[in-house]
């Protein structure tokens, strides 16, 4: 795993994309190895690769963190916790 600071943008053209958002992108850079990108255009681009088993570990650790906060925002939402809050107020 390397961290980038700033993204050389010409040699990621050279590179597959193989996901994207607005402000991210996963490229392919061969040799097993992947760059999680942040592409946002206030900033300079950063990034962090990883070799490929990495990759699904790290999206496997954010399925889990993102199931936590959805299911944390899912209850604050939940008509019973909103009654609730109305009868306190």
């Amino acid at each position: 795993m390397k961290l980038f600071t700033t993204v050389d943008r010409p040699s990621l053209e050279k590179s597959v994309c193989l996901a994207e958002s607005s402000d991210f992108a996963i490229y392919d850079l061969g040799s097993d190895t992947y760059a999680l990108v942040q592409r946002h255009q206030g900033v300079e681009w950063q990034g962090v690769t990883f070799s490929g088993d990495a990759l699904f570990r790290v999206s496997e650790l954010i399925n889990a963190a993102t199931r936590t906060l959805y299911r944390d925002l899912a209850s604050q939402l939940s008509p019973k916790r909103r009654i609730a809050k109305e009868e306190h107020a």
